[in-house]
C-alpha cells in the first residue's frame, strides 16, 4: 500500500493497519531464521588480547 502522498499521520496509520488487517498470514518458514546468515569464526583461546 503506497501512503507517500497522506500528510496526516494518524490517517496514514489507520489505513496501513487496516491493510495489515485484510492481508492473508504469512506462511509458516521452510528453514530457521538467520540459517543463510554467514557464520562468523571466533577467535581460538590463545589470541591476544586488544591492547
Amino acid at each position: 500500500m503506497n501512503t507517500k502522498k497522506i500528510e496526516d499521520n494518524a490517517e496514514r496509520k489507520k489505513l496501513k493497519r487496516e491493510a495489515r488487517k485484510k492481508r492473508p498470514p504469512k506462511p509458516k518458514r521452510t528453514e530457521p531464521r538467520g540459517s543463510r546468515k554467514p557464520k562468523v569464526k571466533r577467535k581460538g583461546a590463545g589470541a591476544p588480547a586488544g591492547r
